[in-house]
């Protein structure tokens, strides 16, 4: 009824933007939390980029984590280990199919949406240049205790097999300081322009149209 209808319309309000496509960094969030809003996302028909999958947050410490891991890896076909489960090692492909395990993913519509998701280890070319975005109700810092317990999802990868935790940090090292020289330049520019503002002069008739249309 009305109550649904205006339920549904709420939710759709709660969204993430009016951008089509949303990049996430993807660093101290907790992985079932942020997975979840995610696949709500991604089926509403948004693009959604995950970038620094390796830094997602697990809450309970690494050992537990590598129990749960290593029994979930048992998991397989007797007969033949090749035709599946298959288990990912690397973060990104983690964090995937903990996603496709909330989709509808055998149907047309959850395949869909899966497509509209990609993950990444660190923040490969295109998306070093972007706005990235954050989840608040999935981080960690407004979700759990301090003294809890949490993990890192590139240390557990490493302890299984995932062979790239050096690579990508020596990259993400290399990228953090052209993006602090980039901000830097960026932060420079902003303050000229404001002091450029304060001393500039207008014209009474130029201020009078900058006036009608809001810049005075």
């Amino acid at each position: 009824g009305d109550a649904a209808a205006t339920r549904r319309q709420s939710q759709r309000a709660r969204a993430m933007s009016f951008k089509n496509e949303v990049v996430i960094d993807c660093r101290g969030h907790l992985l079932g939390r942020m997975c979840s809003i995610i696949a709500k996302e991604i089926l509403n028909g948004k693009h959604i980029v995950c970038t620094r999958t390796e830094d997602i947050n697990m809450s309970g410490s690494l050992y537990r984590a590598k129990l749960k891991y290593a029994n979930f890896r048992r998991k397989h076909t007797n007969s033949n280990p090749r035709h599946g489960p298959f288990h990912q090692r690397a973060p990104s492909k983690i964090l995937w199919r903990t996603v496709r395990g909330m989709v509808p993913h055998k149907t047309p519509r959850g395949a869909a949406a899966l497509d509209r998701l990609k993950c990444f280890e660190g923040v490969p070319h295109p998306y070093d240049r972007k706005k990235r975005m954050v989840i608040p109700q999935a981080l960690k810092v407004l979700r759990l205790k301090p003294e809890r317990r949490v993990c890192k999802l590139g240390d557990l990868s490493k302890e299984f097999g995932w062979k790239h935790q050096d690579l990508i940090k020596r990259l993400e090292d290399q990228r953090k300081v052209k993006s602090e020289a980039f901000h830097k330049k960026k932060t420079a520019a902003k303050r000229a322009r404001q002091e450029a503002m304060k001393t500039v002069k207008v014209s009474a008739e130029d201020k009078k149209i900058l006036e009608s249309a809001g810049f005075a």
